[in-house]
């Protein structure tokens, strides 16, 4: 299962983000480019704790429901997702990719033997799962845009 645990699969999300551009459309949903970088930046924000979010009680918090959502299937089209996590400013699309590269370096070089946060969603993960899902997510956002 690829993560950014893998310094070769966080590369690759990288150079990825890198090919987001101003002209970047969307092939679904009503993200411009620039507000699906800064989400993605929130969320590696709330991954590594700097961004406090409500816990939400939803029923993907079971174990074998999380382990589901967050190994095996696929991220549905059109998700809502945690408002924290679509609040931050409108920013250049430069300014959205580099600010997201530096949250991906970030969590690259998080020490996995610490406490991690809760996701709002699915609560107490572990570095592995962490690394997983993050990898998914931004996976699903940049095949959204086409990089």
């Amino acid at each position: 299962m690829p993560s950014l645990w893998d310094a070769n699969r966080r590369d690759e999300i990288l150079a990825r983000v890198g090919s987001v551009t101003d002209a970047s459309k969307q092939r679904w949903g009503r993200m411009t480019a620039d507000r699906m970088l800064c989400h993605l930046t929130e969320s590696f924000k709330m991954a590594l704790g700097e961004l406090p979010v409500v816990p939400l009680k939803l029923p993907v918090r079971y174990p074998l429901l999380k382990q589901l959502a967050i190994y095996l299937l696929p991220i549905p089209k059109g998700l809502p997702t945690m408002p924290e996590l679509l609040a931050a400013p409108a920013t250049p699309v430069a300014d959205a990719r580099a600010d997201l590269q530096s949250a991906i370096r970030r969590f690259g070089e998080r020490d996995r033997a610490k406490e991690w946060p809760e996701h709002a969603a699915f609560g107490r993960l572990s570095p592995n799962a962490w690394g997983v899902l993050m990898y998914r997510h931004c996976d699903h956002h940049l095949r959204q845009f086409g990089a």
